[in-house]
């Protein structure tokens, strides 16, 4: 691997000169060499290229591919959780990449990363498959949301350092750097509600009664039945 990395450095030395940037080099799941100028995998080894010029390519990136591929999925659990679908789009993109063949040294798994045994907990028999993880993904956000009352932050430090550490720390972020970075990072994706930016919930319920669909709204998440978040 260090070869490889040498090569692609003397490589880069004889580019036009425009910035200085990092190289990440990671093992896939099938033991493929990756390299990327994105951190891609917690055990990513980083080597600085100075001088490196623009990527170029011949082919459009294939990230925004990746992304409609799980959309149908992401709008789905989203909906059923009652979670925002740029809220789940930005956990699953800082977890892994959209990657669904994901694990991390510690072992968390798939699109959302869960753990062996927070799967087992969400009933989720295969955490590599798409569906099953981002259900069991959502529906454990869900959960963190709803212990945290709602603030984002929060639910999203439990997400990533458990939700006993946050309760340890007074119902606060901890103070780990990677929980911190991991709050922020999705924090420039999409707004996060906190216990000083709230957001306001408008749910449009469809109900039938007697034979006709109607349709009510409220800023409470109905227990039953088909429903649209329509405002925050």
């Amino acid at each position: 691997m260090f070869r490889r990395i040498l090569a692609l450095t003397l490589l880069t030395a004889t580019w036009p000169v425009q910035a200085d940037a990092q190289i990440y080099a990671w093992r896939d799941p099938a033991g493929n060499l990756v390299l990327s100028d994105r951190r891609g995998n917690e055990s990513a080894v980083s080597y600085d290229v100075p001088s490196t010029p623009q990527v170029r390519t011949t082919r459009p990136a294939a990230e925004p591919v990746v992304h409609e591929r799980f959309e149908p999925l992401v709008q789905e659990h989203s909906a059923r959780q009652s979670l925002r679908p740029d809220l789940v789009r930005a956990v699953i993109q800082v977890e892994s990449g959209f990657n669904p063949r994901a694990r991390s040294p510690k072992g968390a798994m798939g699109l959302m990363q869960l753990m062996p045994g927070t799967a087992r907990d969400l009933g989720v028999q295969n955490a590599y498959d798409p569906g099953e993880n981002i259900r069991g993904g959502t529906l454990y956000l869900r959960r963190l949301l709803d212990r945290f009352d709602g603030n984002e932050e929060l639910a999203l430090a439990a997400y990533n350092a458990g939700p006993e550490a946050v309760d340890r720390y007074g119902r606060r972020i901890p103070p780990y750097r990677e929980t911190r970075d991991y709050v922020r990072k999705i924090g420039s994706a999409t707004e996060v509600a906190s216990a000083s930016r709230p957001k306001a919930v408008i749910y449009k319920i469809l109900e039938t009664v007697d034979g006709v669909q109607t349709v009510r709204y409220s800023n409470q998440r109905p227990a039953a039945g088909t429903y649209e978040i329509i405002g925050r």
